[in-house]
């Protein structure tokens, strides 16, 4: 499993750019590469896909045991060459060890064998930076260490004297990549818009596949990758919560881990997707809806107005089971009010009344104990998963669904709810825990 990790100092610093550049300038030499995203990030994954046009997955080393690890790991069977994409800092982790580490990229890195790139952002110093990426370099002797990419180089003076602060410290430069304005993505406050919103996407990449080639020394790059050897016998995905599953996709419902639809898929489940935008019903003969999370906030009136969509799901939540994630949970409940003040009617099947209008931040890892059993999933289960959003909770009158945790073990309110078969959490479901 030779392969790289893409990480840097801190967010903001481009190593997404330079990831999905790197990920379609290998591809465009012929090379089938698989991408990998460290941590719980449900968006990157799509981005990856559409530069290496191979399906991208998660390596979480808080939220997932190591048999996980290695199912997941076995997505790389048939790759010429792995590359990850870190998030947040290098070394940016939770603060009390989960089942089987900190969550950092470090960790995925180290877990599993490969070298790090640092993308360092040099604006506003030059030999400084070789500071940082020694201080990156010795923080853990026992992580590989590949070298750097010198990000938002202002001239060849500039270059030059980063070049000697990082010739001075020994740490190889793989490549430096002039200033440019127009190497971002669009953002909103989740992070990255959704792959599919993006309004030239292919055109992007392009441009940033023949900016890596013209500025990064893929030889040297392809040449740092390492990696501990592919296990022998693969692990089990997550079994699937049911044989057939309607699952909503679309611009407002996207955000599932890979991993996840890959072990449905696995085990025989049948995956049926509709679109609650198009006010499509689920499939009739569903044995469980899916309500994963995304942005139903920007399409509220929409969806306030899909009564085909919302029959539908009551029709079904009367004798099977109906489960939302953050914004399916929105969507599921009574109401939810946007950014303006304005009270959208959502589905009902819950007393969830959300609002946009007053933005707390919600995020971090979660363990979850179930109250009661909810889609495929029996009560007193334990899960893990994690939590991103800004809304907040004004009304919650059903039954607590189940004790939640952050990843320090101290106990947080949003604690999902229940009533009848319908459920739904704050949390985007990453694993179950396995007994011993």
């Amino acid at each position: 499993m030779r392969g790289l990790m893409i990480s840097a100092p801190s967010s903001g610093t481009g190593k997404t750019t330079v990831m999905l550049g790197l990920l379609r300038a290998l591809a465009d030499e012929g090379l089938n590469v698989q991408p990998f995203k460290s941590g719980p990030d449900y968006i990157d994954p799509a981005f990856h896909f559409a530069a290496a046009k191979r399906a991208s997955f998660n390596l979480d080393t808080w939220a997932m045991d190591e048999q996980l690890l290695t199912a997941i790991s076995h997505q790389a069977q048939g790759a010429d060459i792995c590359i990850a994409e870190g998030s947040m800092g290098l070394y940016d982790g939770v603060a009390t060890r989960g089942q089987t580490g900190f969550g950092s990229s470090a960790e995925t890195a180290q877990r599993m064998g490969w070298p790090v790139v640092l993308v360092v952002d040099v604006g506003g110093q030059a030999q400084s930076a070789a500071a940082t990426a020694l201080g990156f370099q010795a923080y853990n002797p026992e992580l590989p260490f590949a070298g750097v990419i010198l990000n938002r180089c202002a001239s060849p003076r500039h270059e030059r004297l980063a070049r000697v602060g990082m010739d001075h410290v020994g740490i190889p430069v793989l490549g430096v990549l002039p200033r440019r304005g127009d190497l971002t993505l669009p953002e909103r406050h989740l992070g990255l818009i959704q792959a599919v919103e993006h309004p030239d996407l292919e055109a992007a990449i392009t441009g940033y596949a023949d900016f890596l080639r013209e500025h990064v020394d893929l030889e040297a790059i392809k040449d740092a990758a390492l990696g501990h050897a592919l296990p022998t016998a693969a692990a089990q995905l997550p079994k699937p919560p049911a044989q057939r599953i309607a699952l909503a996709r679309d611009a407002a419902f996207s955000f599932t881990y890979p991993h996840l639809l890959a072990g449905w898929r696995e085990a025989g489940a049948e995956i049926i997707p509709f679109s609650p935008l198009a006010d499509e019903a689920p499939d009739a003969s569903a044995d469980v809806i899916w309500l994963p999370g995304g942005y139903p906030e920007l399409h509220a009136g929409t969806l306030a107005a899909a009564s085909t969509f919302k029959a539908g799901l009551h029709k079904h939540a009367k004798t099977r089971p109906v489960h939302g994630e953050c914004g399916g949970y929105m969507a599921l409940g009574e109401a939810l009010i946007d950014k303006d003040g304005n009270r959208h009617q959502m589905a009902g099947l819950l007393g969830l009344v959300t609002s946009y209008e007053k933005r707390k931040f919600h995020l971090g890892y979660r363990r979850a104990v179930l109250n009661e059993a909810m889609a495929g999933l029996d009560a007193n289960q334990a899960l893990r998963g994690h939590e991103f959003h800004y809304s907040t909770i004004l009304e919650q009158p059903d039954a607590p669904l189940a004790q939640v945790f952050d990843a320090d073990a101290n106990p947080v309110p949003e604690t999902g709810s229940k009533r009848g078969h319908v459920s739904g959490t704050f949390f985007h479901l990453i694993t179950q825990e396995t007994s011993e």
